[in-house]
């Protein structure tokens, strides 16, 4: 197993779960998926931000999952990224030119999940930027799941929580609630601070956000580009309206 995917793969399944927290029996999935996502607040346009999401993803997803569609020296020059820096995060290659691949070897990922884990160059244009920010702030203790935690928008997740050292551990919130045939039943609602982690709550806010900033650039690398350039094209076109409006007048004013 790679040295600096152990590193960064807690063991949440040796975690001891407090008395209490166990997962009612019965609880319809469904209901977990449902809950509204988070606003994510990113900006394609934050330089800064997408450095630290790509120093963050480096160091804590690249370990298992690839960007097979991101070049590191793309990366670097969109991201404004000096070549001694971007050599630190270059993990899997010494080649510039070469796409971003997972750490994790396929024979490691098979014994550990059963699968390897996906290639996340298009999640943001799949999921959107608020469903990632969402999920990596969604984890909570669920004894019965194989790594010790479930996700409140990704039920019976099957990834580790490997942010857990900064986020902290959280626990599930549940409220009694009516359905439609007036039975009573439990339904998870949210999750709230069972312990700390190395960050607060808002750094972690900050180091996640960025994060789902990064993905949301992979997915598009000229996606800030485009949207500048849509600017320019619109008011190129309302002012050639204009013109356009006064020459059309001038041509039928005899006729009206």
């Amino acid at each position: 197993m790679n040295s600096r995917l152990m590193k960064h793969l807690p063991l949440i399944a040796a975690l001891v779960v407090p008395a209490g927290l166990a997962i009612p029996a019965g609880l319809a999935s469904a209901q977990e998926s449902e809950i509204a996502l988070l606003h994510s607040g990113t900006d394609i346009n934050d330089i800064e931000s997408l450095q630290r999401g790509a120093r963050n993803f480096m160091n804590y997803c690249s370990g298992c999952h690839s960007l097979t569609y991101v070049r590191y020296n793309r990366m670097g020059a969109d991201l404004k990224i000096p070549q001694p820096d971007l050599a630190n995060l270059m993990f899997t290659s010494t080649k510039v030119g070469d796409g971003i691949e997972s750490a994790m070897p396929a024979d490691a990922a098979a014994e550990w999940f059963g699968k390897a884990p996906p290639d996340l160059s298009l999640i943001a244009r799949e999921r959107g930027t608020d469903y990632l920010f969402s999920y990596l702030k969604g984890y909570y203790v669920d004894s019965t799941r194989p790594w010790g935690v479930n996700n409140l928008y990704l039920p019976a997740v099957a990834m580790p929580d490997v942010l857990a050292s900064l986020q902290g551990l959280q626990k599930p919130v549940y409220q009694n609630q009516q359905d439609a045939g007036g039975s009573a039943r439990m339904v998870l609602v949210g999750v709230e601070t069972l312990s700390p982690g190395a960050l607060s709550a808002q750094e972690y806010d900050v180091f996640v956000r960025d994060i789902a900033n990064f993905l949301d650039y992979c997915g598009e690398p000229v996606k800030a580009k485009r949207q500048s350039l849509g600017i320019f094209v619109t008011l190129f076109l309302m002012v050639g309206f204009v013109f356009a409006y006064l020459l059309k007048k001038e041509y039928w004013k005899d006729v009206h």
